[in-house]
């Protein structure tokens, strides 16, 4: 009978895959020996693989020249890397060797890109898209940027007061663009998009707020959606709409030449995954290419602005299964020696499902199982797959060790879940592990952070300050009240 892990994989789906190969019954990942890893640095861990950073990049990059080639088409395409998805150095580091441009959404994003030119990872030449509602310093960075040199900063406006704001810290002219406040899908709860300016109140915008303003020049028209780019009516709606704005803007805006289709393409989620992006980027650009030839306006440069599909299949987390609970006749729960809540918080706070396979012990029965986190709280818990409404991995045994992996794992959970900071039920952040390649193949591993310990966690509490004492504390009166304030 056929009643091992690895007769469920095969039968169900095709296997092995690209990234994913089986050798003596141990899972590879990406030629990673994972419980080699595992053996090096302990359990919990996660990691990082850089090189699927460039190699997503450079796949989308082919996918868009062999489109414009397709169809003639005659504008330009810029990548863009949103560094909200990951901020952290080696991500910025990685994506930027592929020749690529930047997407901020918040104020200190400025200041990383200061630092990136600072140390020759971006230049002049290099677009930083700023997208998101624009506070104070937030203008006040960009106009910075600008001010400085750097032309091809293009801030994106979300709300009607933000050009005027713009206009008055930055010196002489400057790019902008403009976001459409797409309208959403039906089960959403609400109608039309919180950023951005509404499809029909863009062209009355640029009149009277634009058009006439000595300082600013309209670039970009930029459109998103939240459901991300998927081979649905919905979509194809949405972009048409967005390009009937952008042919009525360029027909009274020749400064306009650039469409930024934002990100949104999914990554892989399941060992059944598939998604055609060749198929979506043609067809894209094939519909951008008939609206424009239609109204007989000049194609946009396109600009897109990936940060899940970049950074998302990089990144990976094991754990340990400590312990089964048997709780009633049908339920067992495996207990992983960390907590979903912290270290993978989509599948807590969206249900997002990633792919979940065990390291080791593909030739062991298998059986249907819970994974339970450490934390005390109910939804601290992992139930089911992408595929299937249930979870299924190799028999516990208290004398056999079980390590379960997630991957695909690298946006946003760092610092969704506040990597270095205060964890739920103060269960710490595992340590974390890059992963890359040398010239000839061989993979090279680096310790980037170590798992928290106690005292890191006491001294964000307060628990290691010295306590306040009197002469450090004094009064403060106002006209309305006394405040208590330390010095």
């Amino acid at each position: 009978m056929n009643t091992k892990y690895i007769d469920l994989i095969n039968q169900t789906f095709d296997f092995p895959q690209p990234e994913f190969e089986l050798e003596n019954n141990q899972l590879f990942f990406h030629d990673i020996d994972l419980n080699k890893l595992v053996e090096v640095y302990g359990a919990p861990l996660k990691f990082t693989y850089l090189p699927q950073i460039s190699n997503n990049i450079n796949r989308a990059k082919k996918w868009f020249e062999k489109a414009f080639v397709k169809h003639n088409y005659q504008g330009v395409y810029n990548y863009c890397y949103c560094t909200k998805s990951s901020h952290f150095k080696h991500i910025l580091d990685e994506a930027l060797k592929n020749n690529i441009h930047i997407e901020t959404s918040s104020t200190f994003d400025i200041d990383i890109v200061e630092h990136l030119k600072k140390t020759g990872k971006i230049n002049n030449d290099t677009y930083v898209i700023c997208n998101g509602f624009k506070r104070e310093q937030y203008i006040t960075n960009i106009a910075r940027l600008i001010n400085n040199g750097h032309k091809n900063c293009i801030p994106v406006i979300d709300n009607y007061e933000e050009i005027n704001l713009l206009t008055n810290e930055i010196n002489g002219k400057f790019d902008i663009g403009i976001r459409i406040a797409s309208e959403e899908e039906p089960k959403f709860e609400f109608y039309t998009s919180r950023l951005g300016i509404g499809y029909k109140n863009i062209v009355p915008f640029y009149n009277a707020e634009i058009k006439d303003n000595p300082k600013a020049n309209l670039k970009m028209l930029h459109f998103f959606i939240n459901t991300g780019i998927r081979d649905n009516a919905y979509y194809w709606n949405e972009l048409l709409k967005c390009l009937k704005v952008y042919i009525s803007l360029k027909k009274v805006c020749p400064s306009l030449d650039s469409l930024n289709i934002g990100g949104g393409f999914p990554i892989k989620n399941s060992l059944a995954f598939d998604f055609d992006y060749e198929y979506m980027v043609d067809e894209i650009v094939n519909q951008i290419q008939q609206a424009c030839e239609e109204e007989g306006v000049d194609v946009p440069n396109l600009f897109t602005e990936f940060g899940s599909f970049t950074v998302g299949e990089s990144g990976g987390a094991i754990y340990e299964v400590l312990y089964q609970k048997q709780q009633n006749d049908r339920e067992k729960w495996n207990m992983i020696n960390s907590s979903f809540i912290t270290t993978l918080p989509d599948t807590w706070a969206i249900n997002k499902r990633f792919v979940m396979l065990p390291i080791n012990r593909w030739d062991s029965s298998y059986e249907r199982v819970l994974l339970g986190g450490l934390t005390c709280d109910s939804d601290d818990y992992y139930n089911s797959e992408q595929h299937i409404n249930a979870i299924y991995l190799p028999k516990y045994d208290k004398d056999k060790p079980l390590y379960v992996g997630f991957f695909n794992t690298g946006a946003y959970q760092e610092t969704i879940g506040g990597f270095g900071g205060l964890q739920h039920c103060l269960i710490p952040n595992p340590k974390h592990i890059l992963i890359d390649k040398d010239e000839q193949g061989n993979i090279l591993t680096t310790l980037f952070k170590e798992q928290q310990k106690s005292e890191d966690l006491l001294e964000i509490l307060g628990y290691k300050k010295e306590p306040l004492l009197e002469e450090n504390i004094e009064i403060l009166e106002t006209e309305n009240d006394l405040h208590l304030a330390g010095k």
